[in-house]
């Protein structure tokens, strides 16, 4: 039975993926903070599948130690400070975690064993301030916030660490990409969860910032299955993951709306606090490489993915009603 270990593994992509391994016949063991209340929601139905153990991205020993005993054939690294108007307000806390947390798993692979396969989870942030459309594995970085500067950081060390010690290092370039299991913070969840809401007269307004940007939306649940096939091939390489569509803010609030049959233009309210110091204009991915050496294709459109996102959100927030 092939081991696999996933820091992250209580976020969106970490449960998706999770689920994923498991039903290729893998032993999956999960990396938690110890935490003074626990946020398992995600992976509460895999719970008596999966194994939790504890290590901190902040404590090199832990993540050693962790490593030793488990002795994985994978480590997939998707934990992360990973919303982005966070990243302004705590920049030094997102350095740690985002850009010196690859660091310590990179390290800890190097000292216990350099045989394991290892995946990062880059961004598309780490664009930034486009320098072309569509982005693919050779556009220049040019970030815009702290986020995607850590993100950029974590690339170039994961590349470093592949042609330096020549271990298995791959990351993958995810755009965009979104399910039910999103948390509330993120534009898409905010959009589906607060359209659910005003749906059922919980509220009456939704407030956001700017609805022009645009950005390359995929479903979580297709972009595991590239983070998988990324670490079954020969060679550690990166790979840009995104559907090549773009959609702006503005289409996905209206897509969301209309779904519950309401016009968003009613209810939206464009507010400045919610305006990045730095905007990212236009993400919008090239996933050649990944479909022509991975044979990976997106499944889920963005016009299913948000219906999807509004159908489970409008489920949610009718037992919250309920429990009332």
């Amino acid at each position: 039975m092939k081991k696999a270990l996933i820091t992250g593994i209580t976020g969106q992509d970490g449960s998706y993926l999770a689920e994923l391994l498991l039903s290729k016949g893998y032993r999956v063991y999960g990396m938690v903070r110890r935490s003074s209340t626990e946020n398992f929601e995600r992976i509460e139905h895999l719970r008596d599948r999966i194994e939790l153990r504890q290590a901190d991205l902040l404590d090199q020993l832990s993540i050693i130690n962790l490593i030793q005993e488990t002795r994985p054939e994978e480590i997939y690294n998707l934990a992360a400070q990973s919303f982005v108007p966070t990243s302004w307000e705590q920049p030094l806390l997102t350095a740690e975690f985002t850009a010196l947390g690859v660091c310590r798993v990179l390290e800890a692979i190097r000292l216990v064993d350099r045989g394991i396969k290892f995946y990062q989870a880059s961004s598309s942030e780490m664009f930034g301030k486009v320098r072309e459309l569509p982005q693919n594995e050779k556009t220049p970085f040019h970030p815009r916030s702290p986020y995607g500067v850590s993100k950029v950081y974590g690339h170039f060390l994961t590349i470093n660490y592949r042609e330096s010690y020549n271990l298995f290092a791959s990351s993958g370039i995810l755009f965009n990409h979104e399910s039910p299991r999103r948390g509330l913070e993120f534009i898409t969840r905010k959009v589906s969860y607060g359209v659910a809401r005003i749906k059922l007269g919980l509220d009456k307004e939704m407030r956001l910032g700017n609805l022009d940007a645009e950005r390359d939306w995929g479903y979580a649940g297709d972009y595991v299955e590239a983070i998988w096939r990324m670490l079954q091939q020969e060679k550690a390489d990166d790979y840009v993951i995104a559907t090549g569509i773009k959609h702006s803010v503005r289409e996905l609030v209206n897509l969301a709306f209309a779904h519950v049959g309401l016009d968003y233009k009613n209810f939206v309210v464009v507010d400045k606090a919610f305006l990045r110091p730095a905007e990212v204009d236009h993400l919008l991915g090239d996933a050649t490489k990944a479909r022509t050496q991975l044979g990976w294709k997106p499944k889920v459109s963005f016009e299913e993915l948000i219906r999807m996102m509004v159908e489970a959100d409008l489920e949610k927030v009718k037992r919250q009603i309920a429990k009332r």
